[in-house]
């Protein structure tokens, strides 16, 4: 192992500069003992929800070494994926869907992943160290890293925010065994605002950097594999992937500037897709259209799901029949929420007809739950 000083340091972040990324630091790869009793109350209070994976490796988030052992120094590298139009002009067009900005474009892992391990080959054959890199694909705790590498800081929304980027970075992460000068880290400037917990649709902040993510609409739309609490339905309007809300509102975004990443940009048929047209997506006509994207990893079945969300959001009363063709689908979350969608976009008369027609027949107990609330 050597110990490296001096110029070196700079050296890797103008690399990086070059490989497209736009700000980068470096931490020691050490236990945090803040962070950890802060993740420690986290799991100990649920709010982890069924991402069991957190909890399971919560022992590597806490300490790089736990994950990597010959690590000594941690380079984050952050690009931004600002968007060119403000994501919440989209949440009044309620007949379209609404997805998120990281996901609108083309899947970031592969692309920061393809170009972090660029640098870090070069990194090992410039100093014959080792090096390992993450993008999302290991338990560690990009955030906290990003903000005591000199990044940013975390903000009360627990996301990342940059005076100079705002609200929109992608991060990814060298693990490396050179010893390298740590930045200082970056100190707090939300100050008194609280617009991003004022702003959040379903309350999941119980507290200032705190995030509860049973609540929260990005984790119910992605992570959440079962029907979505009724309590959250209405909340959700016309978010079907994701949610942008509390990173949107950031009075640091003044600073922030569109991605001069093309890739990052709204592909254009999902600036706004309209949701009957989404709805009547089967699993190979959904595979086809989010290709490359971070969508195609939630699957067919869970994004319908959202879109009938939406569709009974909508107020739209066009939409029934879509509603009414996907009573019968092979998915027990699809013709639960094609039933929910039903009761908010025809009267009651109409949906007892339905419900007469349709409840005999149907074998799920949580479908005929929703058949049965509704009426």
């Amino acid at each position: 192992m050597k110990t490296i000083t001096g110029f070196v340091e700079g050296k890797i972040k103008d690399r990086l500069a070059a490989e497209g990324f736009n700000s980068a630091g470096i931490t020691a790869a050490a236990v945090d003992s803040e962070f950890g009793s802060f993740l420690q109350t986290y799991l100990a209070n649920g709010y982890q929800g069924t991402m069991d994976w957190m909890e399971n490796r919560s022992r590597e988030r806490r300490h790089p070494n736990a994950l990597w052992p010959e690590a000594k120094s941690i380079v984050v590298a952050a690009m931004n994926y600002g968007p060119t139009v403000d994501p919440m002009t989209k949440l009044e067009r309620s007949g379209h869907g609404n997805i998120s900005v990281y996901a609108s474009g083309t899947d970031y892992h592969d692309l920061l992943k393809k170009r972090l391990k660029a640098v870090a080959r070069w990194m090992a054959e410039e100093w014959g160290e080792d090096v390992k890199v993450f993008v999302d694909t290991a338990p560690v705790m990009e955030k906290p890293l990003a903000a005591r590498a000199g990044l940013g800081w975390q903000g009360k929304h627990t996301n990342l925010v940059s005076s100079e980027y705002g609200s929109w970075l992608f991060l990814g992460v060298i693990l490396t065994t050179m010893v390298l000068r740590s930045d200082e880290p970056h100190s707090d400037q939300c100050g008194t605002c609280h617009r991003c917990l004022d702003i959040c649709p379903t309350n999941a902040f119980p507290a200032p950097y705190q995030l509860d993510a049973r609540k929260c609409i990005s984790y119910l739309t992605i992570e959440h594999k079962g029907h979505i609490p009724v309590s959250f339905r209405k909340a959700m309007g016309n978010r079907i992937y994701g949610c942008d809300d509390c990173l949107a509102v950031c009075p640091w975004n003044k600073f922030a500037k569109a991605s001069r990443v093309s890739a990052f940009h709204a592909r254009a048929e999902l600036q706004a897709p309209l949701l009957g047209e989404l709805a009547a997506l089967d699993d190979a006509g959904f595979r086809q259209i989010f290709r490359g994207s971070p969508v195609k990893r939630t699957g067919r079945d869970r994004f319908v799901r959202n879109v009938l969300i939406a569709i009974g959001n909508s107020g739209d009363p066009s939409l029934v029949p879509t509603c009414k063709g996907l009573l019968g689908d092979a998915s027990p979350l699809v013709r639960a929420m094609a039933v929910w969608a039903l009761s908010q976009l025809v009267d009651p008369q109409q949906f007892h007809n339905f419900r007469d027609t349709h409840l005999s027949g149907e074998t799920d107990e949580h479908v005929r739950g929703e058949w049965q609330t509704h009426e």
